[in-house]
């Protein structure tokens, strides 16, 4: 069947109810895992999905409107910064490869129960580096070696300045570099490439086939209000039959990515004033010629060029997408006011409000360094693109890659008593005083801690039923009452079992 048709068929799937226990809006991978993980705890639970698109996972969980990157901290060096005494610290690292260690769980759970199918269909196990050039970058990198290798979460990395080495982990990295130039990289051979978009639809077929939960996609979120009982009435649009349709959820949870912003705002809760957003477009280089792919078995990132947001770390990576290998570097970050790729316009003006104008115009003037970031970045051309490109792997020729458009991201403004406002990378859970609505904003390393964010939701929202699910959760989630910061053995077992699961 062609993309096409089956587009159109995805049109009829407006399925409602009138009322709903749990409302999720977005069909992303942070909806569909909370779906999952309730369905689990209390199989009566009546459902509600709500997409604006013709199917899910079609903004941020698409495969090409991301990296793919399992992030585990094992190779990202933003991660793991340096401080004004020369030392590194790895807490937020330590962190991060915890929260994929979760996910990896739940993951291989739902593989063991045959809800999710073959995991070389979502997850394939590629090698997580880290690369540097220059004394200074390589001295840091040694250092970040040091300290990360100690830990139990990161005994399995190797470090290298040998050029022969390099070269024998990623032959493209050392053909027709300067041999003098000083380099250094980092390997971890158990690090993972998914396509969240396969997982997320996995995840959606095992819950729309269920009778009491309902998909309906093509529809639009008009308007978030609470009742007097404390419930939420939800106004919802068929985009395809222009008919609006209301219903009544005592819980909502809003995981639309750059729109969940705006849905936020019209919950009109407290906990969501002054909150505001940014947003920073991507685009990908991709090359599809075997005898280059071929060479390159990693996903090696860079260090940040000054100025830059996080979720701009250059990077070269083997992509594994419905079972064909590519290469993809990037990102290079662009502008657009669009909150999701298939945004509006008026999306960023239309966020702005009297709580968050303050914070909004304080990250505008504190952040110079980002905005003529974006500026260069946005002038840049397909020479200048490869040139780029060369600073990983030297002998790059034009002819060989091509420019993907990827996903947008909306990073976090927020209030700040000192500054007024500042600009937060990574995710953060905003959740009304009573749990009856959560919100997810933020991006990077989203997907990756899907299953700890929304396991967050669920004790955040859900703080009564916790003993009463607390079984059940350690189940699909072993480490879920366990310190594996902490406790080596018991890491050390339940990550083999969940790798031996999953085949990575």
């Amino acid at each position: 069947m062609s993309d096409d048709l089956k587009n159109d068929d995805l049109t009829e799937r407006r399925e409602t109810m009138e009322e709903a226990d749990v409302l999720l809006i977005g069909g992303g991978v942070m909806s569909a895992t909370l779906g999952v993980l309730l369905h689990q705890l209390d199989p009566t639970l009546k459902i509600q999905i709500v997409e604006a698109l013709a199917d899910v996972a079609r903004e941020s969980s698409n495969p090409w409107n991301n990296a793919g990157t399992g992030h585990a901290a094992l190779c990202e060096l933003n991660y793991t910064k340096q401080l004004e005494d020369g030392s590194v610290d790895i807490s937020k690292a330590l962190d991060i490869n915890e929260q994929f260690q979760v996910s990896k769980q739940f993951w291989a759970y739902l593989t063991e129960q045959g809800i999710l199918g073959d995991p070389r269909d979502f997850i394939n196990k590629v090698p997580h580096m880290s690369f540097v050039r220059g004394k200074g970058n390589v001295d840091y990198l040694r250092k970040r070696y040091e300290k990360m290798q100690a830990h139990h979460f990161f005994q399995d990395m190797e470090f290298t300045d040998d050029p022969k080495t390099v070269s024998e982990w990623t032959p493209l990295l050392t053909q027709g570099r300067n041999p003098n130039e000083a380099i250094a990289a980092t390997r971890v051979q158990s690090g993972t490439d998914i396509n969240f978009g396969s997982l997320t639809r996995q995840l959606v077929e095992y819950l729309e086939a269920k009778e009491n939960i309902k998909l309906a996609t093509n529809h639009i979120v008009k308007d978030i209000k609470r009742k007097k009982d404390g419930t939420w009435q939800i106004k919802i649009r068929n985009m395809g039959r222009g008919i609006n349709r209301k219903i009544k959820a005592p819980f909502v949870f809003v995981g639309a990515g750059g729109a969940s912003l705006p849905l936020l705002q019209k919950s009109d809760i407290p906990e969501g004033k002054g909150f505001g957003g940014f947003p920073v477009s991507g685009q990908f280089l991709v090359c599809d010629n075997p005898e280059i792919v071929s060479k390159h078995e990693a996903k090696v990132y860079g260090k940040a060029a000054v100025g830059a947001p996080p979720m701009s770390v250059p990077h070269l990576d083997t992509r594994v997408i419905d079972g064909k290998k590519t290469l993809l570097f990037g990102p290079f970050a662009g502008f657009s006011p669009k909150f999701l790729k298939s945004g509006s316009l008026l999306d960023l003006p239309g966020s702005v409000s009297i709580s968050n104008l303050i914070p909004m115009l304080a990250v505008g003037k504190d952040n110079l360094d980002l905005t003529r970031y974006l500026i260069e970045q946005c002038m840049l051309t397909d020479v200048d693109r490869i040139d780029t490109l060369r600073e990983f792997f030297p002998e790059a020729e034009l002819e060989d890659w091509r420019l993907e458009i990827a996903g947008q991201r909306v990073q976090i403004i927020k209030k700040d008593e000192e500054k007024g406002g500042v600009l937060q990378f990574g995710t953060e859970i905003v959740a009304a005083a009573d749990g009856s609505i959560a919100a997810l904003l933020g991006a990077s390393p989203g997907a990756s801690c899907s299953v700890s964010v929304m396991l967050e939701v669920i004790s955040k929202c859900f703080p009564d039923k916790l003993d009463q699910w607390g079984d059940k959760l350690t189940s699909m989630v072993p480490g879920f009452s366990k310190n594996m910061k902490e406790d080596v053995m018991t890491y050390r077992e339940i990550r083999k079992k969940a790798n031996d699961v999953l085949g990575i």
